[in-house]
């Protein structure tokens, strides 16, 4: 049975391409979900219209993300934290904690979004990088100090 892709599958393909697949994995599972539709040449026009329309969203989100990355550059976040001898926090730094910093600062960003090598245990200025889109990241720099 072919099918044309609504949205990408890894097994199978990108969205807006026609893809010959069993007539059971379509009719219980891709077109239920709407991650199909059977290939006509009426769903071929409308498929290909909604791609063309999310082409042009996709475009917008990452112009979006560009400029949120410009105004980032400069960011740098200071986190106090207790930490014992020798420099070693009680716990860790996490991303969670980084986001909470940065939207203290004026930017909405998801914690999901931070990506750290891993979670910071010592004092000292690491880098973490913030995940805007798809195709746009930046790297910030957090500064853990240690609490009073």
């Amino acid at each position: 049975m072919e099918v044309i892709l609504r949205e990408d599958i890894a097994s199978l393909g990108t969205r807006g391409s026609m893809v010959k697949v069993a007539p059971g994995y379509a009719r219980n599972f891709l077109l239920p979900k709407k991650m199909a539709v059977i290939a006509t040449e009426s769903n071929k026009k409308i498929v290909e219209q909604e791609r063309h329309a999310h082409l042009r969203r996709d475009a917008k989100e990452t112009s979006e993300a560009t400029e949120l990355a410009k105004l980032m550059a400069a960011v740098e976040v200071t986190i106090a934290h207790k930490a014992g001898e020798n420099d070693q926090l009680f716990g860790s730094v996490t991303a969670a904690d980084i986001a909470t910093a940065i939207e203290k600062l004026g930017y909405s960003i998801d914690r999901r979004k931070v990506h750290l090598e891993e979670p910071i245990k010592k004092l000292g200025d690491y880098k973490a990088t913030v995940k805007l889109h798809r195709e746009v990241a930046v790297e910030i720099t957090v500064h853990v100090i240690k609490e009073d």
